[in-house]
């Protein structure tokens, strides 16, 4: 499975349809109504969808990822 973000092939399977990403450090599922869903994973663990940052909240990883 290659990473949707970054193309990357160092992706790990974290449950059904649900992987992680180790290059761009995002974990997502697929299967969403675009194909994909990526995530960020906050400190406490939690899963925050990465279109529902707001810049404050996004990292400069986050704002520079290339597609």
């Amino acid at each position: 499975m290659n990473c949707p973000l970054c193309g990357s092939i160092d992706t790990g399977k974290v449950s059904t349809n649900q992987y992680y990403c180790w290059n761009c450090l995002v974990e997502f599922n697929m299967g969403g109504p675009n194909g994909f869903t990526a995530y960020n994973v906050d400190e406490e663990g939690t899963l925050v969808a990465i279109n529902a940052l707001q810049p404050s909240q996004a990292g400069e990883e986050q704002l520079t990822l290339e597609i």
